[in-house]
């Protein structure tokens, strides 16, 4: 079957998302974005492929390792990259940081550092949505390390009892941290869902377009009014769970479970679907837009410490009178 032009935009998003986190990892490494980063690579597939079946006024909420899913649907790159290296022109004026990127014009309700957080936010989300009689689809993105959570079953229980328009999306890597999911999950992920009667299934989530089948039949019922859908997308981080891990050397996995699943690298299923001259394009267009976000981000202004405790508020109070 000959690749489509859909074949070609998801391989380019995995890989805008892939050369980006590479990049993002060299420079915490020469310290020019501090504090380190939860890099995304190797789950490029389930980000792509969900945001994919979405809507450009659909929402999402992501988690501590978010820069997958921020890009996915559609943030510039450069004012991501700024973001992480904290200069003003970042898409929250170098205030989100790694972990808190967010961009409502593009649906992006922000990447949370708490595990199992955007669960509630995306239900409030969506009931506003329906409250104001728009369709929009809402989604959750969440580890096997969420799981156990009190807020993410409080969310699938007032989901499925409003029947809310709600994707939720478990990014099962198989470990939350450094904690194989089997030795912290009793029972499935997927029987969660089914406890609170939401239809659930379990995808291949290094197959971008198995992915995007599922989540766009989720999507479809989500809209007409159906209710939520619970996806556990199994797949895998080929690097650490934070780039600290470097530092520490903690020793949990083996080389040889992370080559055996390196054998199904996403980008390397998804560029097999495409002939090797536009791969090869995609990927040197692709490089030269991460280039120039790096240049855009190092040229960037930093924050003044005079504006410190500016946009703390709504209204643009400021929490201090006098503060000069």
């Amino acid at each position: 079957m000959a690749p489509t032009e859909s074949d070609s935009a998801l391989y380019q998003a995995m890989r805008l998302i892939r050369v980006f986190e590479e990049r993002a990892l060299d420079l915490v490494a020469t310290g020019e974005i501090v504090g380190g980063i939860h890099p995304y690579i190797g789950e490029e597939a389930v980000a792509v492929g969900v945001c994919a079946a979405l809507r450009a006024d659909d929402v999402i909420a992501s988690t501590h390792r978010g820069h997958g899913h921020v890009l996915a649907k559609g943030a510039d790159p450069a004012r991501m990259m700024a973001e992480l290296f904290g200069r003003t022109t970042g898409l929250n004026r170098g205030r989100g940081g790694s972990m808190h990127a967010a961009d409502v014009s593009k649906g992006i309700l922000g990447a949370n550092a708490i595990v199992g957080a955007n669960a509630a936010i995306i239900a409030g989300a969506a009931w506003a949505a329906r409250q104001s009689g728009r369709d929009q689809v809402a989604v959750s993105f969440f580890g096997d390390g969420a799981l156990n959570q009190g807020v993410l079953l409080e969310a699938l229980n007032l989901a499925a009892l409003w029947r809310l328009p709600v994707l939720f999306v478990c990014e099962n890597n198989g470990y939350a941290t450094t904690m194989p999911t089997r030795d912290g999950v009793a029972g499935t992920a997927v029987g969660r869902a089914a406890a609170f009667g939401i239809p659930a299934a379990v995808v291949d989530g290094m197959d971008v377009a198995e992915v995007r089948a599922a989540a766009a039949t989720a999507v479809a019922r989500a809209a007409a009014g159906g209710g939520p859908t619970f996806l556990e997308c199994l797949t895998y981080r080929f690097e650490c769970h934070h780039t600290v891990e470097r530092a520490l050397r903690v020793d949990y996995r083996t080389e040889a479970e992370i080559a055996s699943w390196r054998t199904r690298d996403p980008l390397v299923i998804q560029g097999n679907r495409l002939d090797a001259a536009r791969r090869d394009d995609i990927d040197a267009e692709i490089d030269t837009i991460i280039t120039d976000a790096v240049e855009f981000a190092r040229s960037s202004p930093r924050p003044h410490p005079v504006d410190a405790l500016d946009h703390l508020y709504a209204s643009g109070l400021r929490p201090r009178a006098g503060v000069s």
